[in-house]
């Protein structure tokens, strides 16, 4: 997403409870830019400093994330329990990934914030299509 010219919005520590057994937090680096949110490994360097310097071993860059809002259905707020708000990040294909991050972050919101603003994007390219496609089939050919 970085790498296609996408400027950050918000960038910070979120953490994301994992898919395993035990289900831990894990602390997970996240910049949310205008089409996605990535979440990167803390130790890893960002993505656009990875074009000039190789990632290190311990680190694969496979481990990036990225949660792109076409795949995004929702973001629920699930509760606010002591210093933290619990959320959940719903994908189009069923797929629900759980975040908690200090309540002065705000992280949810601004997720919900610009994947609406993305989803409304998306809304007006799929309108002015389908106008111009109307245009160009109303539109006289000229003499036969």
């Amino acid at each position: 997403m970085l790498e296609s010219g996408c400027k950050a919005v918000k960038e910070g520590m979120l953490e994301k409870r994992s898919d395993g057994l035990l289900q831990l937090w894990k602390k997970k680096r996240c910049i949310l830019t205008e089409e996605g949110l990535l979440l990167i490994p803390p130790k890893q360097p960002p993505p656009q400093q990875q074009q000039q310097q190789p990632a290190p071993p311990a680190e694969p860059a496979a481990k990036i994330k990225e949660l792109h809002f076409s795949n995004m259905k929702t973001v629920d707020c699930v509760e606010r329990k002591g210093k933290y708000v619990y959320f959940t990040v719903v994908m189009a294909e069923g797929k629900e990934i759980d975040f908690r991050c200090a309540q002065e972050q705000g992280w949810n919101a601004a997720i919900t914030l610009q994947m609406v603003q993305y989803k409304n994007r998306q809304a007006i390219l799929a309108v002015r299509s389908t106008r111009q496609k109307q245009q160009h089939l109303a539109a006289p050919h000229g003499p036969r």
